[in-house]
């Protein structure tokens, strides 16, 4: 049984999270969130939501998209505050999807250190030099540094 605390209106949701009202209504149209609705059509929030959309926002930041998002809190249960182990679920995925990516950073960051301060006046000693544009064939972008070709 809800009691009336437990709820919270959007503007009280909007104070606790740092979000402005348009955003978190937004993410309820993107179905990050799910309020209740009032008898007078009012979105009431359970305080569960709080930490819901903290992880949206922070998700955001490092640079996951709302689809992906979505996805992985479409695992968290409704209705009932997620537990601990509900979120580790997700944090593993998010841990190893970022740990590909600092791992894929470090390694452009590696090779433009080189690149930009080495000075080399040779293109065949250079990790941007693509003859014939043959990287080309390993996708799109600068596959050289991405994938250390």
């Amino acid at each position: 049984m809800r009691r009336p605390n437990d709820m919270l209106p959007i503007g009280r949701i909007a104070e606790r999270t740092g979000m402005a009202v348009s955003a978190i209504r937004y993410y309820e149209t993107e179905g990050l969130v799910h309020p209740i609705r009032t008898e007078a059509g009012q979105r009431q929030f359970r305080r569960s939501d709080i930490r819901r959309l903290s992880f949206v926002k922070i998700a955001q930041e490092l640079g996951f998209t709302l689809a992906e998002i979505r996805g992985e809190m479409a695992k968290l249960p409704e209705g009932r505050t997620p537990t601990k182990a509900d979120w580790g679920k997700i944090s593993r995925m998010f841990r190893k999807r970022l740990d590909a990516r600092i791992a894929e950073l470090q390694r452009t960051r590696d090779k433009l250190d080189g690149c930009i301060g080495c000075g080399c006046l040779s293109l065949k000693s250079c990790a941007l030099y693509n003859p014939d544009d043959a990287a080309g064939a390993r996708g799109a972008g600068p596959r050289n540094i991405i994938e250390g070709g």
